[in-house]
């Protein structure tokens, strides 16, 4: 009888607790009543490695912020690893925040780091493309890199507890509404971040998460241009996925599984949306306050900074890779509840006739187009 009550809390704690769980993609907050952690969960992959209440206490080059903003060319984040000469689909769900200008109490990407950039402005979503030293924001400079979203198998997010926010939506300033989809593919020196309007009918769509493996040029289609910094007006692009061959079909490509190993070739390109009203600038005009570049050494442990009281960040209002081929090397139960990011694409693509120069896992090669 006692053997039979206690079998029966047990299953109804354990019901309770998954009817509990939310997905990270279905929580809203808003930024100046953030929890000191987004995820209070546990599971196969463990806690939420840092927190996302972030201010001056927090920032600088050991912070574990995990909330992250696109708001304009010269501020905005990218998601990067905690700890040196690290591969991303090792550490996609320990991510932390690398801003390109203090006051959000993150890390703050060094000076010379970012070496072309364009933002987009665009009826469903903001988008900021470029090239990046990524050793110097903890990635191992050979590496194809991966993506983050606020999915993932286990619907926790890449980063676990991961959260954007924006001012392009509600005013600009520090009035920021957190966006609910959104795609970070970081790999292979190149760079893309989207952020979907939250009111927008197609956010899921624009900012799609399943296309891991085809990376930047096919999520965030741009001109990826190095040396080149600009802000501008631009209409939508396709759907990641879905393109119109010459026959006017429209097709949604099918991604194959990682097991098949890596992607030898695609069947279309990816349409670059028109931009207009494009402003140009100089590095030194819109990027200020970064600390000098140095690559960092690898150490045993690192300090952990935690904040100081309850209060948010101060932040500071807007002034106006590649293919992974490789999994994670850690334990299974981790790999698998990050597959939707464990086998990232990016988009570094280089059209040449019928042939597209693709990088896969940080080598260089010819594919064809079929």
């Amino acid at each position: 009888m006692i053997t039979t009550f206690v079998a029966a809390a047990s299953i109804l704690a354990t019901s309770v607790a998954a009817q509990a769980f939310t997905p990270l993609a279905s929580q809203h907050f808003e930024y100046t009543a953030l929890p000191y952690k987004v995820d209070p969960n546990t599971g196969e992959r463990g806690t939420q490695y840092g927190y996302n209440i972030c201010n001056s206490t927090t920032e600088g080059p050991t912070s574990l912020c995990q909330t992250a903003f696109i708001n304009s060319i010269d501020d905005f984040c990218v998601w990067g690893p905690p700890e040196p000469n690290s591969v991303v689909g090792n550490t996609e769900g320990e991510a932390v925040a690398w801003c390109t200008k203090p006051g959000h109490g993150t890390r703050v990407i060094p000076s010379g780091a970012i070496t072309g950039v364009q933002f987009m402005r665009t009826p469903d979503y903001v988008q900021v493309t470029g090239f990046i030293k990524q050793d110097l924001v903890n990635m191992q400079a050979d590496d194809g890199g991966g993506e983050m979203d606020p999915h993932g198998a286990d619907q926790r997010g890449n980063p676990l507890g991961g959260v954007i926010f924006s001012n392009a939506w509600s005013g600009g300033g520090t009035n920021y509404k957190q966006v609910i989809e959104w795609h970070n593919f970081m790999g292979s020196g190149i760079f893309c971040l989207k952020a979907c309007d939250p009111a927008g009918p197609n956010a899921a769509h624009y900012c799609e998460h399943v296309f891991d493996r085809i990376g930047c040029q096919y999520n965030a289609p741009a001109a990826y241009v190095d040396g080149v910094f600009e802000s501008c007006l631009g209409d939508n692009q396709d759907f990641p996925g879905v393109y119109t061959g010459a026959d006017g079909q429209v097709t949604t490509y099918s991604q194959p599984p990682e097991s098949l190993g890596a992607i030898q070739s695609m069947p279309y390109t990816a349409r670059i949306p028109a931009s207009s009203s494009c402003t140009p600038y100089q590095s030194a005009q819109i990027f200020s306050g970064q600390p000098s570049a140095t690559i960092p050494v690898v150490a045993s442990s690192t300090a952990v900074t935690t904040p100081a009281g309850s209060a948010t960040g101060g932040a500071s209002s807007a002034a106006g890779g590649a293919a992974r081929v490789t999994t994670s090397a850690k334990a299974a139960a981790a790999a698998s509840a990050s597959a939707s990011s464990t086998a990232s694409a990016n988009g570094a693509v280089v059209q040449s006739g019928s042939l597209a120069s693709v990088v896969f896992g940080g080598l260089l090669g010819l594919v064809a187009l079929m």
